[in-house]
């Protein structure tokens, strides 16, 4: 069961894509409906709002008077909040009992208005983002709801910034166009990477990336591709003992593969294997067959640098999730080495050389198997011996736990 969280401020167009999903066969879960429905005359969720905000809230026949309830929070934060504390956990409630009643293979789709504001992008595997420019939004309200423009622009300063909202995306949506041009992006995206992630989720199976080597321009949206993951990641279970964002995407102006390399922190290897179930569930299944970082030559007991290691089932984010015990050699080095390149110039640029020659040498490859193996010669030879004399030299310690 694939689940992607649809949001996108006013008048941005979320109602169509969501229309257009359910089209084409996404189960759609309302949020705002199901607002309305958690507050219906005789359930708990109306009483709960009458007892906070009194009886001014009701109408003469005792449902919800939502104008005068707008008045009440709208413009003060902590009436707002407490409405929300109060809304907020009926609907995730309801909503997750709907997204389990529509079985197992489904493309679950929850729309959101706040789901940015309320933080639950991590709940899902994908978030969907519709925007538009703010003037075209205040266009459409003023055109389509009747509203003049100072009350238009005032909805809209009181959601999440469109800065937000993109930071939050995996997919965003940009309504500049026509309806039909979102309806023919939406379609896209619906054929190209939600039906495939959804039947890589039920197959357990990491999305396939073929073709070699290439090493993309620094990336700074690669920050936030990685926080999106590793929240992810770090909600699967509670075992987790931190997430990581490691490798060359890691290191701020250092081109690299457009690979995410996330390194997940457990107590054991024996925790690692009682963590695949729920790690293939967040999305991230394990690869198959056993996996062992490049130990140091001089290692007596290479066995300390295995490690469990699982990939994302996404096709439209490659990434590599890196199991390793706290404390193992392999963990301490991943850390350690970014924070060397990061710290030391010259030391990113001679990694960057070797990166572009072993690159050059696997060009023609369907794969990136060799390029990673053909690298541990330079670990071994130049800079492992200079990583520990960078980390007495500075001082570095790995996080405790």
């Amino acid at each position: 069961m694939l689940k992607v969280g649809l949001t996108g401020g006013i008048a941005a167009g979320k109602s169509l894509v969501a229309a257009r999903l359910a089209g084409l066969g996404a189960v759609l879960i309302d949020a705002d409906a199901i607002a309305r429905e958690v507050v219906e005359p005789g359930t708990p969720g109306l009483r709960a709002v009458a007892e906070a905000f009194g009886p001014d809230v009701l109408d003469d026949a005792g449902a919800l008077d939502r104008a005068a309830l707008a008045a009440v929070v709208f413009g003060d934060e902590d009436r707002r909040r407490a409405l929300n504390a109060i809304v907020h956990p009926l609907v995730r409630a309801r909503a997750a009992q709907l997204a389990a009643d529509a079985g197992a293979g489904s493309i679950i789709v929850q729309d959101i208005p706040l789901l940015v504001e309320t933080g639950q992008g991590a709940n899902f595997h994908l978030v969907l983002v519709v925007d538009a420019p703010e003037d075209e939004r205040v266009r459409r309200m003023v055109a389509d709801r009747g509203m003049d423009e100072a009350a238009a622009r005032a909805r809209i300063a009181a959601q999440a910034s469109s800065e937000q909202r993109r930071a939050a995306a995996d997919v965003l949506l940009e309504n500049t166009g026509s309806p039909e041009q979102l309806t023919a992006a939406v379609d896209e995206i619906w054929h190209t990477r939600l039906v495939p992630f959804n039947r890589n989720l039920v197959d357990r199976r990491v999305a396939a990336h073929p073709g070699p080597p290439v090493l993309a321009g620094y990336r700074p949206d690669w920050a936030d591709h990685a926080r999106r993951l590793a929240a992810r990641l770090q909600q699967a279970d509670g075992r987790i003992l931190a997430v990581d964002h490691i490798g060359s995407t890691a290191v701020p102006g250092m081109p690299a593969k457009d690979v995410i390399d996330l390194q997940v922190t457990v107590t054991s290897l024996a925790e690692a294997d009682g963590l695949e179930s729920a790690l293939a569930a967040a999305g991230f299944p394990r690869r198959p067959g056993a996996w062992q970082d490049a130990p140091k030559s001089s290692e007596p007991d290479p066995a300390r640098w295995e490690k469990r290691l699982h990939g994302n089932a996404d096709p439209g984010r490659p990434a590599n999730i890196h199991v390793r015990a706290a404390g193992s050699p392999g963990w301490r080095q991943a850390l350690a080495f970014r924070d060397w390149l990061r710290a030391d110039p010259d030391t990113a640029a001679a990694y960057l050389a070797e990166k572009r020659r072993v690159a050059a040498l696997h060009a023609g490859d369907n794969a990136c198997g060799s390029y990673a193996r053909d690298k541990a010669g330079w670990f071994n030879g130049f800079a492992d011996p200079r990583l520990e004399e960078w980390i007495g030299a500075s001082g570095w310690m790995p996080p405790q736990y």
